[in-house]
Order: structure tokens, then C-alpha cells, then sequence
């Protein structure tokens, strides 16, 4: 059974710069998406949880889908987020980000009013129907609070525009379920699971540490991709340090990548502290250092 990978492997979970102002950094958006494409990026995600698509505005998001996509020309995937809590607001988004260049979108579970599971359906199915993109489901039950059970991706993978999944849900049995009985194309959205959820048919992964580290994330995919199992379990167990100190310490993946970055984050978020900082920079210095020819220093914005 070959994997489908409808957006490439290697995709990352784009910040959303600033200004130190806090407005809409668009020339700086378009230095990063470009370092990330050429340090090995097959698409970017924009305006996700690390873009920080709830403290931006409908014009930014459209604003950055059109920016980004000026930056990597039209052979890269640009993925706009376009999920809210409304069914009416997601479809408006939708169709700007298609009018913006973007050439697939990710949608998350509606949150907070905890629809059932029909209910979900059918909100991925009116937005599939809604545009010519293909989608991407957003599988993230910590943050919307509501799951996309097995039988409704069984169901939804039906669907010819739906042909993707970012999977959020730390159930790999459920997973590798869905990635058996159907064509859907399964990304990691969380760094410990790339390698994993890889190595039982997913398509690759959606990485926030991937803005600070993009061929790192990429290397472990890349050996096992030759046959080299030993090689890619070594790999994947260098990014460790760094994934656990910018996704597990209690912060934000979205304020660690922009500490790292020298990026502010809009409110209620807060950056992170001098001794954060620090500790951040040496787990990617170690990094770099532990794997030859991997390129050094993060990017500055």
C-alpha cells in the first residue's frame, strides 16, 4: 500500500510574525517561509494554533496566505487554517484564503459549543463543498474539546476533497485504523509522534519545532525513507530534547518558537523569560551540534 501525501512530508506549522508594535510583520513572514522552504519544507500551515489564528484577524490571515504564497512561488504548499467555532465564519475564510493563492486547507474540529458527531460531519463536509481546495482535518480533542470519532473520518474520507488529517489525538490505534481503511493522508501534528505515526503508513507531519529547525525534523523521515530504520530512530531521538523543552514545559509551542525567533507574541500570550530563552537556545544549539552537515544558526526575524 503506497502512503498518499497529497501535501508533501515535511510541512511546518508557520509562525505568524509581528511588528514590535504588534501588527502584521508580512515582509518578515516572507524571509521565513522562504528559509523554511529552502532548509527543506514541502509546505507550509498558516494560521494554526502556532500561527495564532485566534488573535488575528480575518485581512491578516488573508493577508498572509497572499504574502507567503509571493514568497515560495506556486511549487509549494501553502495551507491556510480556516477553522473557527462557526460553520458560517469557517466557509467565509475558506474562500478568501482560495482567492489568496492557498492551495489547501486545514480545518479544525468547531470548538467549544461541542457539536455531536453528525453535527461535526457536517461541518467538514459544507466547507469541503465550499471550495476546489483540498482539506485537511484538524484531529485536536486537548484544545476544541471535541474528538473526530473513527467511524465519521471513515465516513468523511469519502469525501473527494477531504483527503488529509493533522492528528492532534495521541490514539495511534485509532490512527493506523483510519490510515488502513482509507486513502487519508496522516500528519503528526505533535513532534514525538512523527517517526511513529510515519513508520505505520502516515504521510509525514505538521511540525511547530520545524520553524527553529527545519532539516532536523526532516532528517529522521528522510533516513528511514533509505531503508536506514537504526539511522532514524537515532535521528528522531536527537530532536527530543529540543521538541520536549518547546512543547512540553508548560509553554506554548507558538511562544517557544518565537523566543527562539526574536518574535513577539500577541495577548494573552507572553513570551518567554530570560532563563527560558536560554535554555531554548542551548537545546538547539545541542541539536545542531549532534548532527554534521545539519545548517546552525536559527532564524532571526
Amino acid at each position: 500500500m503506497s502512503t498518499p501525501r497529497p501535501f508533501g512530508r515535511a510541512l511546518c506549522a508557520m509562525i505568524t510574525p509581528f511588528t514590535a508594535d504588534g501588527g502584521l510583520d508580512l515582509d518578515a513572514a516572507r524571509r521565513l517561509a522562504a528559509h523554511l522552504v529552502a532548509e527543506g519544507c514541502d509546505g507550509l500551515v498558516l494560521s494554526g494554533t502556532t500561527g495564532e489564528s485566534p488573535t488575528t484577524t480575518d485581512a491578516e490571515k488573508t493577508a498572509l496566505v497572499r504574502a507567503v504564497r509571493e514568497a515560495v512561488g506556486n511549487h509549494v504548499h501553502v495551507l491556510a487554517g480556516v477553522g473557527t467555532a462557526s460553520t458560517r465564519h469557517t466557509l467565509e475564510l475558506a474562500r478568501q484564503a482560495e482567492q489568496a493563492g492557498a492551495n489547501g486547507l486545514l480545518v479544525v474540529s468547531p470548538y467549544y459549543s461541542r457539536p455531536p458527531q453528525d453535527a461535526v460531519e457536517a461541518h467538514f463536509r459544507t466547507v469541503a463543498d465550499s471550495t476546489e481546495l483540498p482539506v485537511m482535518l484538524y484531529d485536536i480533542p486537548g484544545r476544541t474539546g471535541v474528538r473526530i470519532g473513527t467511524e465519521s473520518l471513515l465516513r468523511l474520507a469519502e469525501h473527494e476533497r477531504i483527503v488529509a488529517v493533522k492528528d492532534c489525538a495521541y490514539d495511534l490505534l485509532a490512527s493506523t485504523k483510519v490510515i488502513g481503511r482509507t486513502s487519508l493522508a496522516y500528519y503528526s501534528g505533535c513532534e514525538e509522534t512523527n517517526l511513529p505515526l510515519y513508520a505505520v503508513g502516515g504521510a509525514g507531519y505538521v511540525s511547530t519545532v520545524a520553524n527553529v529547525a527545519p532539516a532536523q525534523m526532516r532528517a529522521p523521515l528522510d533516513a528511514y525513507d533509505k531503508g536506514d530504520v537504526t539511522e532514524a530512530a537515532r535521528l528522531n531521538h536527537l530532536t527530543l530534547p529540543l521538541a520536549e523543552l518547546m512543547m512540553a514545559s508548560g509553554l506554548p509551542g507558538t511562544v517557544t518558537a518565537k523566543a527562539l525567533l526574536g518574535n513577539p507574541v500577541r495577548e494573552p500570550l507572553r513570551p518567554a523569560s530570560p532563563d527560558q530563552i536560554a535554555a531554548l537556545r542551548t537545546a538547539h544549539d545541542d541539536l545542531v551540534r549532534e548532527q554534521p552537515g545539519a545548517r546552525g544558526a536559527v532564524r532571526q526575524l
